[in-house]
């Protein structure tokens, strides 16, 4: 095979029905000289080739090649060689595989260590890693949804779309072979990460992979209270954290998307496992005896976008609270004071949501995703959220609208007056709510 020039085992697949006939032993020789990546892909063939491409001599060769210590008075003149230094016995007593295995192990640790590196420096005024975006596109990361269905059955979707905002990451799945919505039970979010990391190539198309799981949703949680807005063709619910389903008006399903904060995003989407998420390193509590501490010193940054429009991108410094302030378990902060018109803020645009699929696209008003940064008095994030919210009317008020979000850690409140006369949106008080529990376990 070699010698009449095939390179890439997707070529062999041509001479298949010749090769059922080969003798273990040939095939094991042309297994020889394939990379790991064809030697994975060769394995999917049968169940004979499986067998076969898990020969345990195979892969200490390509694992030695990969992975053994350089030396500067150890020269190895080929792969061959490098194989043959390793004891026989450290091939033969191991179940068939074991060497694959470890080779993918290693090679999954040495593209987590990579990608830990580049994400080290912190913008200092952000508190988020300076290259999320570089290590976006040297780790070839993607996102995948499985649906589950109620038998058991599950399928697997890649992302169709996705768009880099300012603080977060917007991932969008549309198509026309979705399942049946009435057979669904569960939704999977997952970081999909390629096995073999090159920063100077792009990742092999339907190379081997591996995935993190994100967060998991129930579908059944599609009521009307979790509705948010809708236009002539869908109606969209939001779960959290932070997805948005949207259904056509006849309850079929026609998109899926995610919207994820940089905050650990790369460590979230390729960390964990495809059944557990990344769990965050444990946090160290800031010990201080003033009793005010963890009641000041807040930078907030707050974005609202929708489709890739933005309609407000701003940062509010030094934000305090009072012992008083506290409601239900939350210590409320003020950003934007409704008795002081000098800190009202003006939103750009039509706010809405932009959608697409495949088919149609469209518009849906008064909806949009907020992101939230917020950075304690030493610049660490504190609270990092991204969410579709709704704008609803105020009853009995006119133009006056207000937006929603609460979670275990926070939350958000603004109120918005419309302007007829310039016809755009006032926000003219904006208020943060934080946990007590989270202050008191963040700062000891």
């Amino acid at each position: 095979y070699k010698r009449i020039g095939i390179q890439h085992w997707s070529t062999c697949l041509i001479f298949f029905p010749f090769s059922l006939r080969m003798p273990s032993e040939i095939l094991l020789k042309i297994f020889s000289y394939l990379d790991a990546v064809s030697l994975l892909c060769t394995g999917c063939v049968s169940r004979r080739f499986y067998q076969l491409a898990n020969d345990n001599f195979i892969w200490i060769r390509i694992y030695s090649a990969a992975f053994s210590s350089k030396r500067s008075n150890w020269k190895v003149s080929s792969v061959e060689e490098t194989a043959a230094s390793v004891s026989l016995l450290s091939v033969e007593d191991k179940e068939v595989g074991y060497w694959k295995k470890e080779y993918i192990k290693k090679q999954i640790s040495s593209v987590k260590s990579v990608l830990a590196h580049i994400l080290k420096p912190v913008n200092p005024y952000t508190g988020l890693p300076v290259k999320t975006k570089e290590a976006l596109r040297i780790s070839g990361l993607g996102w995948a949804i499985i649906l589950k269905e109620k038998s058991g059955k599950e399928h697997m979707m890649q992302h169709v779309d996705l768009s880099l905002n300012d603080a977060s990451i917007t991932v969008a799945w549309y198509g026309r072979n979705w399942p049946h919505l009435s057979t669904l039970s569960t939704l999977d979010l997952c970081g999909v990460t390629p096995v073999f990391m090159d920063r100077y190539k792009p990742p092999v198309p339907n190379g081997p992979r591996w995935l993190s799981l994100i967060a998991k949703y129930d579908l059944s949680h599609l009521s009307k209270s979790t509705m948010i807005g809708c236009d002539r063709l869908v109606r969209i619910f939001c779960l959290n954290p932070g997805l948005l389903v949207g259904l056509w008006q006849e309850d079929g399903l026609a998109f899926v998307i995610a919207n994820l904060h940089f905050h650990h995003l790369v460590e979230r989407s390729t960390f964990g496992s495809a059944t557990f998420p990344y769990v965050l390193p444990p946090h160290s509590p800031f010990v201080d005896d003033n009793p005010e501490y963890g009641l000041q010193g807040y930078q907030l940054h707050i974005d609202m976008h929708g489709g890739g429009i933005f309609y407000l991108c701003s940062t509010f410094h030094n934000l305090f609270s009072r012992k008083g302030y506290i409601e239900n378990g939350y210590v409320k902060f003020m950003a934007i004071n409704l008795k002081n018109n000098r800190e009202h803020l003006p939103l750009i645009g039509k706010v809405g949501l932009a959608w697409r699929t495949d088919i149609f696209d469209g518009f849906i008003e008064s909806c949009s995703v907020v992101d939230v940064t917020l950075l304690d008095e030493h610049r660490k994030p504190f609270w990092c959220m991204s969410s579709p919210v709704c704008m609803r009317s105020a009853v009995f008020m006119g133009h006056t609208y207000y937006i929603d979000y609460m979670d275990i850690e926070g939350g958000v409140h603004a109120e918005l007056v419309w302007i007829e006369e310039t016809e755009e949106y006032f926000i003219v008080n904006l208020v943060l709510y934080l946990s007590v529990a989270k202050i008191n376990h963040w700062f000891g």
